[in-house]
């Protein structure tokens, strides 16, 4: 599976769980709480904090692991803010000169 394909595939199991809501989904746990989007970004700040620590202590596999919970939760703050992904790969698309 190519990069854009595992993006993809991730970004429409998170339109699922937005539009089919399961008691099983942690998407659709993390996205019902009674917080609502500010939980979603909460934990895009709490990702983005983990990756940065993993960064400075140089540990590789975390810093791994953190890099993909903070792409997995930044994609569903984008899809809580009407966001789509194909908007993000547009924009930075524009970008490249």
């Amino acid at each position: 599976m190519t990069t854009s394909d595992i993006l993809e595939d991730l970004w429409n199991v998170i339109n699922d769980r937005f539009d089919h809501p399961s008691s099983t989904s942690y998407v659709s746990n993390l996205i019902s709480t009674e917080k609502g989007s500010d939980k979603t970004l909460e934990k895009v700040g709490e990702e983005a904090t983990e990756f940065i620590i993993a960064a400075k202590n140089k540990n590789r596999s975390r810093i791994i692991s953190e890099a993909a919970d903070l792409q997995f939760h930044l994609l569903i703050a984008l899809r809580a803010s009407g966001v789509t992904f194909q908007d993000v790969m547009d924009e930075l698309s524009s970008r490249r000169k």
